[in-house]
């Protein structure tokens, strides 16, 4: 990790992406629905590291759902700009798991994007809202980040 990015909680987990042609739109700056895609991705990198992939999900018969996203676009970013994705788990329990996510520019550590997921467990065959697994629980408590009083959104 760089240790001239400055995050708003300690030790996340990132992943690094480069934007691209495909990521800009008409006003020649990442689209919106880009960042969507990006908290998709590094959540799941996050949750593989940790040991629970989709396939994992699928055997287990239950996952996590998008329940609520809270996004803040704090400034734009433009082809080519490297950026730091990170996140970490802030809260599990039986039934959800929050996360915060934090985009930074690697060529200036500008934060541009800043987020807060609510997930809830659901069965997949159903898609009712179920207990998570053990294994869920097992997997993911550990990971918890503990988030400072001053800690803001």
């Amino acid at each position: 990790m760089d240790s001239t990015l400055t995050w708003d909680l300690p030790a996340p987990f990132t992943i690094d992406v480069t934007v691209g042609d495909a990521h800009i739109d008409m006003m020649r700056h990442t689209n919106n629905v880009v960042y969507l895609t990006w908290l998709e991705d590094v959540a799941w990198a996050h949750s593989v590291q940790l040991g629970l992939g989709p396939a994992d999900y699928e055997a287990h018969a239950h996952g996590l759902v998008v329940h609520e996203h809270r996004l803040r676009y704090e400034a734009a970013t433009r082809f080519g700009e490297q950026l730091r994705l990170g996140t970490w788990i802030t809260h599990v329990d039986r039934l959800t798991l929050h996360r915060r996510f934090q985009f930074v520019r690697v060529a200036d550590g500008k934060t541009v994007f800043r987020a807060e997921t609510r997930y809830v467990c659901v069965d997949i065959a159903e898609g009712r809202v179920r207990r998570m697994p053990g294994t869920f629980l097992d997997t993911y408590t550990p990971a918890l980040t503990p988030v400072p009083v001053n800690a803001q959104f």
